[in-house]
């Protein structure tokens, strides 16, 4: 009887303990975008950020091969090395931008169809789905796969979220959140939201392609003085005397100091001159 009543004392003692404050389990922040979601803002979803590093080593090992045949001087070869890794990044970043302005032009037409479905008396999924079909081109895809997996799945939350990751484009998001809620809680003025969303795009996409065609030639301009430099290096590793100047530790400090204030100056460049961009906070 005495043991019965000591375990039953112990068991009450772990439970009162049990039962105390305890510490804050640390919350998963999620990683911040990296170089997998500049790939499908690129339009590359297919492709792995692994892929892209074997490119960027694989173009700098090509190039810094190729110049040092030429120059026969490491440290001229390893500054175009460099410059050529990164320019694989910097070609993606391109290509995003450039996915971003065609789908700024195309995000109201989607919207349109959207509106003009929904008052056809369609579901949202068979909505969405239809884009596949009568949507912009280049957008497709994307709604043919989201029609294919409501098909196999009927989920169409999971779906929506499939969907938004291969778009990965701050509009598509909204308009994929108000579409979840729309169908979460029903309502009717779905119709009127899209209209709204519809006109301010177009007026955004107006004001945008204004501001940039006029700073388009100043940001070339920009470049085309830093790109200048290493032009005439390239030039001028041609000629032996002038590749011996470099030859020397003197000559790797100013190529050096060359390049850093070189990438300052086009990050300085960039930052001054880019247009404030909308982000993903919903996705």
């Amino acid at each position: 009887m005495g043991a019965l009543v000591g375990l039953l004392f112990g068991i009450g003692v772990l439970l009162v303990w049990r039962s105390g404050p305890r510490r804050p389990v640390p919350v998963r922040r999620e990683p911040r975008p990296g170089l997998r979601e500049l790939l499908a803002q690129a339009g590359y979803p297919t492709l792995t950020p692994r892929q892209v590093q074997l490119t960027c080593f694989a173009t700098a090992t090509v190039v810094f091969v190729l110049v040092y045949a030429v120059s026969h001087t490491v440290a001229i070869a390893l500054s175009f090395g460099l410059f050529a890794g990164y320019s694989p990044v910097a070609l993606l970043r391109v290509r995003k931008r450039q996915r971003q302005a065609d789908l700024r032009a195309l995000w109201p037409d989607i919207v349109d169809n959207l509106v003009s479905a929904v008052r056809a008396g369609m579901s949202l999924p068979e909505a969405v789905g239809q884009l596949g079909q009568r949507g912009p081109e280049q957008l497709r895809p994307a709604f043919k796969r989201f029609a294919d997996d409501y098909r196999a799945t009927g989920r169409f939350s999971e779906c929506l979220d499939t969907l938004k990751m291969t778009l990965a484009d701050p509009v598509a998001d909204r308009i994929v959140e108000s579409l979840r809620l729309a169908r979460e809680v029903g309502g009717t003025d779905l119709g009127r939201l899209l209209r709204t969303l519809s006109q301010f795009l177009r007026e955004d996409a107006r004001t945008r392609a204004e501001l940039e065609a006029r700073q388009g030639w100043t940001v070339n301009a920009a470049r085309l003085a830093l790109a200048a430099p290493w032009a005439v290096l390239a030039l001028l590793a041609l000629r032996p005397e002038a590749v011996a100047a470099y030859d020397s530790a003197a000559g790797m400090l100013l190529l050096l100091v060359g390049g850093l204030v070189s990438i300052a100056a086009y990050r300085l460049m960039l930052r001054v001159a880019r247009l404030p961009e909308e982000e993903r906070v919903l996705r």
